[in-house]
């Protein structure tokens, strides 16, 4: 199973938007997903609570929510046939929660936009992954996503040229486009959508999913190892 968290405690950045069209992506591939929100905006479980057949089932965990009905353990648990989660975290995270927030996480996903401010925000939240949460660069477990860009303009030039500066890769460039305000508002991806609309959105994804799937190889490998090392 494998865990990809979308972190950036500045609000406005596209989280939801990455994870919602993250886990439409594996639900279209015969993937069984499961969507935590944890924002108390509760925007991705609003997005989940509008598909219905014949879209593909996306378990949802409400984690911003309190049932005392149960116990925290039963709220959060994820179904033995999940074989991808996808975090959508909430904004204002503090840094001191980054540690726990990250601990499992097989891929950190950080979306910034194209402003001065954005920028600013990323680079701190870079900094506080690194330094606080402690994700050495070595495990190659974060990657920028610069999302809403127009590839035409001075601040995406500028944003590129600071996402360079960092060391870590930009895994994906998505285009500021209506497709994804049209997917939110009928609770799909862009991946489940018909025709030819979305193909330059979707051509943006390729190398966001090509990354992913080699984590996940290399997850799998290490583990293949690790078990086998266990036996002996």
């Amino acid at each position: 199973m494998q865990r990809v968290l979308i972190l950036n405690p500045k609000g406005g950045s596209g989280k939801t938007t990455v994870a919602t069209n993250l886990a439409g992506y594996f639900a279209a591939s015969g993937g069984r997903p499961l969507l935590a929100d944890h924002d108390p905006q509760g925007s991705s479980t609003r997005w989940l609570k509008k598909r219905a057949p014949p879209q593909s089932l996306i378990h949802g965990v409400a984690a911003f929510e309190r049932n005392t009905r149960v116990t925290r353990a039963w709220q959060m648990r994820v179904p033995a046939d999940v074989d991808h989660v996808v975090v959508d975290t909430p904004a204002a995270i503090a840094a001191q929660d980054f540690p726990e927030m990250t601990r499992d996480a097989d891929a950190i996903i950080v979306p910034v936009l194209p402003s001065d401010i954005d920028i600013h925000a990323c680079s701190k939240c870079i900094a506080d992954l690194l330094l606080i949460a402690k994700v050495k660069r070595g495990e190659q477990r974060i990657g920028v996503v610069a999302n809403r860009v127009r590839r035409n303009t001075l601040i995406y030039r500028s944003l590129m040229r600071f996402l360079a500066t960092l060391g870590i890769p930009v895994v994906a460039t998505l285009r500021d486009s209506q497709n994804y305000v049209r997917a939110a508002e009928f609770g799909i991806g862009i991946h489940e959508m018909k025709g030819h609309a979305a193909a330059q959105d979707l051509e943006d994804w390729v190398p966001l999913l090509a990354w992913l799937k080699e984590k996940e190889a290399r997850s799998g490998v290490a583990n293949d190892a690790a078990a086998l090392q266990a036996r002996r």
